[in-house]
């Protein structure tokens, strides 16, 4: 199987920021030119990024990502590189669109959980390699909308009905590690790979190159790595 690292682009009104456990509160701004952040990893080796769209998780207007979203698509076809892309992705219009655009992969959050007919569309549509689910949980309990709202659904339970629709991948974060740097919480990423059968993405709180590799000897087909990478505690060059 091969190993992905995924590193991170949010985007917030057109900039590259972080958000600490999901909090719009608790936010780091890295720089104003996305495509510039997406040149630093694929010029480190980089063969994927992830790109989540903050303004459409949250759903506010979000014109300004999408033009940055553009520009960092532009800069990744010289590299043949991927983009798999995130946030506010609600109908399969907006699937389509992004595909348009030339995203590789889409993911669906919040809709899968309150429509998940749009993730069987779209995979219909686009085949299991170019849709993702992302499920985001606390304490093993799927959070939406930008994680603000808490929900009652156990993350194992939806992962194995989205594999019976047919998904392929996944992308799995622990919010309560995201941003803080406090290490993927790969027990229970793991469990949920064996338990749906799914490929899942590892996501939250990666902190240095030791945690990548603890998800990679886990078994798992990648991780996204976010603020380790844009704070310097891990060396791009070096990873890749």
């Amino acid at each position: 199987m091969t190993f992905t690292i995924y590193p991170a682009i949010d985007l917030r009104g057109g900039q590259v920021v972080r958000l600490q456990q999901g909090d719009p509160t608790r936010q780091t701004t890295y720089g104003a030119d996305p495509a510039a952040a997406a040149k630093r990893w694929l010029d480190a080796g980089a063969t994927w990024l992830h790109v989540v769209n903050l303004d459409g998780a949250f759903g506010e207007a979000d014109q300004a990502n999408l033009t940055a979203l553009t520009a960092i698509l532009d800069a990744a076809k010289p590299y043949q590189a991927h983009v798999q892309f995130g946030g506010g992705m609600r109908t399969l219009h907006h699937a389509s669109r992004a595909i348009e655009l030339g995203v590789s992969r889409v993911i669906f959050g919040t809709a899968a959980v309150e429509n998940p007919e749009v993730v069987e569309q779209s995979l219909a549509q686009f085949g299991p390699e170019r849709v993702a689910v992302g499920i985001d949980a606390l304490d093993g309990l799927v959070r939406v909308r930008g994680w603000v709202e808490g929900t009652a659904l156990d993350a194992a339970l939806l992962a194995k009905q989205f594999a019976a629709r047919g998904l392929r991948w996944l992308i799995f974060t622990d919010v309560a590690r995201d941003g803080v740097g406090t290490g993927i919480n790969l027990s229970a990423t793991r469990s949920l790979m064996d338990a749906s059968g799914l490929s899942v993405i590892a996501s939250g709180g990666v902190n240095s190159v030791t945690d990548i590799h603890a998800v990679r000897d886990t078994g798992l087909p990648g991780v996204i790595v976010g603020k380790a990478l844009y704070d310097g505690k891990i060396d791009a060059n070096q990873l890749f």
